[in-house]
């Protein structure tokens, strides 16, 4: 078993002559839901890629579950920020399908959960709300039984009460599975919600990473203010400065 499921020494991604990272240095500890959160162009997507093997370093090095990234895609599920699902397939094909790609395949977890949140498996994907999809796809990602979820963006474009719903079905998968899962959001309100781990990017930068409870304890300890949000905490650390 891994102590982390993700880390980065100087780990640095560039377009051309744009930085999306620079020099990321990072641990993701095992058994936790991360949010890794920062504003649009903060590198979050571009960290995410790289974990998953899509794209590769321009320097420094990063590993998942011990191994560089893309040589263990059976131990790691991955949703993208469009949730992507396939329009013409029924639900339950991407299930027959899920367990054709996947050695580890759950069937019965994966028809629990599409019963659980109400799916037919009849229904074809294009049919689907977005909501729904969202669920579809975190379905398929997480029957195949990964040890790190990575969830880019998945709730962007859902309303409150789909946002609501998936991210109870994250919570109890990744409960049910023991598994690791991080989750890029710029929903702050989302990530106070369901993380007990953080980290904050900006401008491809670390500005904060640690225990939720840790570093909410600290700024209260050093601000002398009282307790504080979440979000507070967050905001002031992309501004600029603590308060």
């Amino acid at each position: 078993m891994f102590t982390s499921a993700l880390e980065t020494e100087g780990l640095t991604r560039r377009y051309g002559r744009r930085t999306a990272l620079d020099a990321c240095t990072l641990r993701v500890p095992a058994g936790r839901v991360v949010g890794l959160v920062g504003p649009n162009g903060a590198g979050k997507s571009t960290l995410l890629q790289l974990a998953c093997g899509l794209i590769a370093p321009t320097a420094g090095r990063v590993t998942v579950l011990g191994a560089r990234p893309g040589t263990r895609l059976e131990r790691v599920g991955f949703v993208a920020q469009d949730t992507p699902v396939y329009a013409a397939l029924s639900v339950a094909d991407h299930l027959r399908l899920g367990e054709r790609l996947n050695p580890g395949w759950d069937a019965a977890f994966a028809q629990k959960r599409v019963a659980a949140i109400g799916l037919d498996p009849r229904q074809r994907a294009g049919r689907l709300s977005g909501g729904q999809r969202a669920q579809l796809a975190l379905t398929v990602a997480a029957a195949k039984r990964p040890e790190l979820l990575i969830l880019d963006e998945p709730v962007a474009a859902l309303d409150p009460l789909a946002r609501d719903g998936f991210l109870r079905t994250l919570v109890e998968s990744v409960t049910e599975l023991g598994a690791t899962a991080i989750l890029s959001s710029h929903l702050l309100s989302d990530v106070e919600r369901v993380c007990d781990h953080l980290i904050v990017l900006a401008n491809g930068r670390v500005r904060l990473a640690g225990d939720v409870t840790a570093l909410l304890d600290a700024h209260d300890q050093g601000s002398g203010a009282g307790p504080v949000r979440l979000e507070e905490l967050v905001l002031s650390y992309l501004r600029g400065g603590v308060r």
